[in-house]
């Protein structure tokens, strides 16, 4: 999740009719923005630290007016740059560009994280009020021919015009991005793709809307604390609380997180009641009010529709040609190659478990509901590691400091340190500044970790305000994710998994704060979709580090660290069900990618067949193993920017475990490798090829064998 000035600007900033404003309009808007001037916070900077946002005196009423503002005055800047009657310049065109949409930018940077993270009726109401606006301000700076005739000559004239290696990129990525926008389209072809990307648009904003609205119907309600036995005592009081709060006194409230898996149903003892909550989890989206199926199929098919008005086979095809992979058939290849492995660990991997319901009395075959539970079990056996004894050690708050603060001071030489003076949106959100191995500053940083109403699930990175030096700007990044936060008064403990994302989450954040680059468009994450996920991924490998683990994994009561013997254990049980882990994220990612490999004019699709026959076309149609998302919430693939590309996690992945093998071989945890590896990647941003850059620090372009390692899988 990440916005730079023009992503926003241009991408995320859709709005306005193809007219161009008279002279009386513009003097009318400036009489407006007057107008408005005193009690909006969006209309002029933040005078706080790095322009963070001022969010003890914005309010929802601000959003809009600043939107619309900030798209009118957006307009008349590109409108201004398109038509300079002088020679197209890099400084003319390119760098104009780069600065303008100051307004857009600044207040579409905090209206779209909190739509994400603190959403409410009233910002809600405004998202789907400004989707075809956005979509239709993108199209009239995409589909612009006057503008894209001044960014083609430069691109034409790149290599002799005496620019620096950045700007020769920063004309690339420009040309780039409008051709796919569909620039070189005729005048009838552009009219046919503002009415898909505005239909798009809405479509993609219902998506989320609705999802937003099952994470609260699909709770599951339990009547009887004996239902819950297997949970603890304080799960239990909050499954209460939820339940009280949501009017039902006297009851309790398992809400479903984002995946098709539910980390409840591994304590849960009740079959019949995991069996209820894997349904509500499987189930959402198919039917019923928030149903979500008819959207997936209109989108698979506007979005062929889209590519082949674009040039290509597919809306896969045309997602990838600017990616890492290419081509649909390289990705298919990729996990084609690693399928007969996977499927083979994870029926193993079935027939442990079913061994163990047959040893502990079950007299039914396994079924998805079944596993988490089990497979527990299994592995309570098979390392002598019971979750229960690993609980007290991890505690959340000694997870961030500890572990993942620890780290980044161990390789990067960089500190976090508290800003409670800054406001923010939320009472759970924290605000630290981020300083560098020489005592300077570099970076705000807000960490909004818990679980509430209004979050969208998941876990993600984005920006407040993006990095550039030609702006003058410096980071101001956000980590989110959906942990359980205890009862008042009670230590929050994370599981393992909860520990690895937030090193992961991380990664996205260092890429962030880290970066040092001239121009905002190549800054941070501005990087393809199949190379973000690569030091995000890097950065979870640490959470099991020896040296890490010892340092954050002590008793939350008495400090003590973690014995060697349970650590050992801990270790050794990290490739355990590898290959469930494994499967269930390919076969996500081959619906994704099989959906968006459709050709325009095939009819809407039943999703639930759909998704069968695309898993067993691929050999991956394991009943008890179902995807980690299927297509009636898969907000990656639908409403989120991974369509086609959620396959982008395992191509990173391969980057990120030759990366860490590498960096294994060169002392491990140490300044020295992790300074080289900040310099070459983290620091760069988009502003060097992915692979040139990943080839600077590596020496080698990668290998699978670290993947295979990694997953347990060779």
């Amino acid at each position: 999740m990440r916005k730079t000035l023009l992503a926003v600007s241009i991408a995320a900033s859709m709005m306005m009719t193809g007219c161009s404003l008279s002279d009386n309009s513009a003097q009318n808007q400036a009489v407006s923005g007057q107008s408005i001037q005193m009690q909006n916070p969006f209309l002029t900077a933040s005078t706080l630290q790095y322009q963070a946002p001022d969010f003890s005196i914005i309010k929802d009423e601000h959003f809009q007016p600043a939107l619309e503002q900030g798209i009118k005055e957006h307009y008349q800047q590109v409108l201004a740059i398109a038509n300079n009657n002088e020679a197209p310049s890099f400084a003319n065109t390119i760098v104009a560009l780069e600065t303008s949409g100051e307004l857009l930018t600044r207040t579409s940077q905090v209206f779209y994280n909190l739509a994400g993270s603190d959403s409410n009726p009233t910002i809600r109401k405004i998202q789907g009020e400004m989707a075809p606006l956005m979509a239709a301000h993108s199209d009239n700076i995409h589909l612009n021919s006057a503008l894209f005739s001044r960014i083609d000559s430069l691109y034409q004239q790149r290599e002799s015009l005496d620019l620096t290696a950045e700007e020769v990129r920063l004309i690339e990525v420009y040309h780039q991005r409008f051709v796919l926008a569909g620039a070189k389209l005729t005048e009838d072809q552009k009219a046919k793709i503002r009415l898909l990307n505005e239909e798009h648009s809405t479509l993609t904003n219902e998506f989320s809307q609705r999802l937003l609205k099952l994470t609260k119907q699909n709770a599951v309600v339990v009547d009887s604390v004996d239902e819950l036995a297997g949970l603890s005592e304080s799960e239990i009081r909050a499954a209460k609380a939820d339940a009280e709060a949501q009017g039902h006194a006297g009851k309790y409230l398992l809400n479903i997180t984002n995946t098709t898996r539910q980390p409840v149903l591994a304590k849960l003892e009740n079959r019949d009641l995991r069996e209820r909550v894997w349904l509500a989890s499987s189930n959402r989206g198919l039917t019923g009010e928030n149903e979500t199926a008819s959207l997936v199929s209109r989108l698979a098919q506007l979005r062929a529709e889209l590519a082949e008005l674009l040039g290509f086979k597919s809306w896969a095809d045309y997602r990838l040609a600017p990616q890492m992979a290419k081509t649909p058939e390289a990705v298919y290849s990729m996990f084609g190659s690693m399928v007969p492995a996977v499927v083979a660990n994870t029926e193993k991997e079935a027939a442990d478990i079913q061994a163990m319901i047959n040893k502990t009395g079950g007299d039914f075959t396994l079924a998805p509901w079944d596993w988490a539970f089990y497979a527990e079990k299994v592995r309570q056996e098979k390392y002598d590691l019971d979750s229960a004894s690993i609980k007290p050690y991890f505690e959340f708050e000694r997870v961030l400091q500890d572990g993942v603060f620890f780290t980044l001071e161990k390789l990067y030489g960089v500190t976090l340190k508290p800003r409670p003076d800054l406001p923010v949106y939320h009472e759970d959100v924290k605000a630290y500044e981020m300083f560098d191995v020489d005592g300077s500053s570099m970076a705000i940083f807000y960490a909004d970790y818990f679980a509430r109403e209004g979050k969208r699930g998941g876990a993600w990175m984005s920006s407040f305000v993006g990095q550039s030096t030609l702006l003058g700007t410096k980071p101001v990044v956000v980590n989110v994710m959906n942990i359980k936060k205890a009862p008042a008064g009670e230590p929050t403990f994370v599981s393992y998994d909860e520990v690895t994302t937030m090193f992961h989450e991380m990664g996205h954040g260092t890429h962030g704060m880290f970066s040092k680059v001239k121009y905002p468009s190549l800054a941070g994450t501005s990087v393809s979709r199949d190379f973000v996920e690569f030091p995000s991924t890097f950065e979870e490998d640490w959470a099991a580090h020896p040296e890490v683990l010892a340092n954050y994994a002590k008793h939350y009561q008495t400090g003590e660290v973690i014995p060697d013997a349970l650590l050992q254990k801990l270790l050794n049980s990290r490739s355990f069900n590898q290959g469930f882990d494994t499967l269930e994220y390919m076969s996500a990612a081959l619906v994704d990618l099989e959906w968006h490999s459709l050709p325009a004019g095939t009819p809407l699709q039943d999703v639930a067949s759909f998704e069968a026959a695309a898993l067993k076309k691929h050999g991956v149609n394991i009943a008890a193993v179902p995807p980690r998302y299927k297509s009636s919430y898969f907000a990656h693939s639908f409403p989120g920017g991974y369509s086609a590309s959620y396959y982008a996690y395992m191509w990173s992945e391969i980057l990120a475990a030759d990366a860490f093998a590498y960096v294994q071989t060169q002392g491990g945890l140490n300044r020295e490798i992790g300074m080289k590896y900040r310099k070459t990647i983290r620091e760069v941003g988009n502003s060097v090829p992915p692979m040139e850059a990943y080839q600077s620090f590596r020496g080698q372009a990668p290998t699978t064998d670290a993947l295979l390692k990694r997953r347990g899988l060779n």
